[in-house]
């Protein structure tokens, strides 16, 4: 049977001031549309039952998952006692799955990406189930780029072999994020894909992949598994998680696998990464700004203004970004957004917590 894995623990730091732990980037409305998890569950319509829609997230969050989404299950909440990056959230989602369903196929989706074309991407996720049903084959979505990007990672396709499907090539390799210049080489070659950290396999499949790729986290699962169902189960989570340290799938487990395809997408899609990726998305003026709330601009360009009730007045400034949240406001360059990550950890090292 068909499942989806939503992850949804992030804090999303590079939205701050917007963003912050008791509200985070998957629970706010960045583009006017609903909150970000909001819109990954309503995608999924026509192509999951909600019955089968999971979302791993921690106890902080899940409460306001719950209000935002309130069609999801409660018992379809898959609680982290602390975040250790995606191999270990997946492989948690997978143990319970293969406690409800031996069979399950996994559709995992990050819950914070912004996505256009729904029927386009049903079909895409649906040529990944087809090819993972049967097999051991681990499939990921690769989307086909419009432009030179430093801020997703890349997966080349082979395409001198033969295609699993129309839209589905054999991986040759995974790329970081790039600089510039590599990012054009991979633009203009046509052989890279970015990723868009959408994965699609069989439960089982990605437990054994883990378990021979990631042992000691292998051996974690396989506790967990004889633990769920018993007063135990979330102590044994609790013990498991505690004791080992992060990784994340791709590293983890695609690059090292036999076995991977990826289904080349052409549905509109960003992962709504940074503040510049929200200024791309919104509606602009004729001189390039984008703005909501109380804004006025003159001789600006190029701007991104988002604030409230407090009148946010722009005057000759270009390419900036500028977010008002009542006790805090951020101003930074529009193409040094990726370092608003590195604000927030600044202010916690200043102890600034009230501001997190």
């Amino acid at each position: 049977m068909l499942h989806a894995v939503i992850m949804a623990g992030g804090v999303g730091a590079r939205f701050w001031p917007l963003s912050r732990k008791d509200r985070p980037k998957q629970l706010i409305d960045l583009t006017g549309e609903g909150a970000m998890i909001e819109q990954t569950v309503r995608r999924l319509e026509g192509l999951v039952e909600t019955d089968n829609i999971w979302v791993v997230t921690n106890v902080e969050q899940a409460e306001q998952i719950r209000e935002v989404c309130p069609a999801l299950r409660k018992d379809r909440f898959i609680l982290e006692p602390v975040g250790r990056n995606t191999a270990p959230a997946i492989g948690l989602a997978a143990v319970h799955l293969m406690k409800h369903d031996p069979d399950a196929v996994m559709l995992v989706l990050p819950a914070d990406h912004r996505i256009e074309n729904r029927d386009e991407f049903h079909y895409c996720l649906n040529s990944a189930v087809e090819v993972v049903h049967d097999s051991e084959v681990l499939a990921t979505i690769g989307i086909a780029p419009t432009r030179p990007e430093t801020g997703y990672g890349y997966i080349q396709m082979d395409q001198t072999g033969i295609r699993l499907r129309d839209n589905v090539y054999p991986v040759k390799t995974f790329a970081e994020k790039p600089n510039l210049a590599t990012a054009k080489l991979f633009f203009e070659s046509g052989e890279f894909l970015w990723n868009s950290g959408m994965c699609v396999w069989r439960a089982d499949t990605i437990l054994k992949c883990i378990a021979d790729f990631l042992p000691l986290w292998g051996a974690g699962f396989r506790e967990i598994e004889m633990a769920l169902g018993t007063p135990q189960a979330e102590s044994v989570v609790k013990k498991v998680f505690s004791a080992q340290k992060g990784i994340s799938i791709d590293y983890g487990v695609m690059e090292k696998a036999k076995h991977v395809a990826v289904v080349k997408g052409t549905f509109e899609w960003s992962d709504v990464g940074s503040w510049d990726e929200v200024w791309r998305l919104l509606p602009h003026d004729a001189h390039g700004n984008a703005s909501r709330g109380n804004t006025a601009a003159h001789n600006t360009k190029n701007t991104l203004i988002l604030g409230g009730d407090k009148l946010i007045a722009a005057v000759g400034v270009e390419n900036l970004i500028v977010i008002e949240t009542g006790d805090a406001i951020l101003i930074c360059p529009l193409d040094r957004s990726q370092e608003v990550k590195d604000m927030v950890d600044a202010l916690k090292a200043q102890g600034k917590n009230e501001y997190l």
